[in-house]
């Protein structure tokens, strides 16, 4: 239902913008704004299928609307240092929150490095641990693999 009330909206908006165009008379009525653009959108359509730099440059057209926008060389010139300065010159008030801020970053840092050579340290504890069992268990089964040799040698007595 929105849908069909959009519709019904867009096709008044047009048929106002017909009239403003071609007035009311009945003699330039006869030709419809949309009928032109459709053709217009067909002429675009057969030029660009024909000519190869047409197509590139349609598929480029998101490329060219970011290069042409003037803050583009802005974003790609300002480093990020002189972008700090900016907002700290522009906001005052909220340098101590920004260098408060800092200094809960930094000490998050360094409790992640701790954290990290703890389980650095933990893991070479686990690897330490497996490696010593792994070679208790290859002695475990020689020595029943020699006691089950051991016991078939024997001669059996009944």
């Amino acid at each position: 239902m929105a849908a069909l009330t959009d519709v019904q909206r867009l096709q008044a908006r047009l048929e106002e913008l017909e009239r403003w165009v071609y007035g009311t008379g009945e003699t330039r009525g006869s030709r419809k704004v949309a009928d032109g653009l459709v053709k217009v959108q067909v002429a675009l359509g057969n030029i660009s299928s024909k000519r190869e730099r047409v197509k590139v440059l349609y598929k480029k057209i998101e490329d060219l609307i970011k290069y042409l926008d003037p803050e583009y060389i802005d974003r790609i010139s300002v480093p990020n240092a002189a972008k700090l300065q900016f907002i700290l010159a522009a906001v005052p008030k909220h340098a101590t929150r920004l260098q408060a801020l800092s200094q809960i970053h930094i000490q998050q840092q360094d409790q992640c490095e701790e954290v990290t050579e703890a389980t650095k340290a933990l893991l070479e504890e686990y690897n330490k641990m497996t490696i010593l069992l792994s070679k208790q268990f290859v002695q475990w089964d020689e020595l029943l693999s020699h006691l089950e040799a051991a016991k078939q040698v024997k001669p059996a007595t009944e």
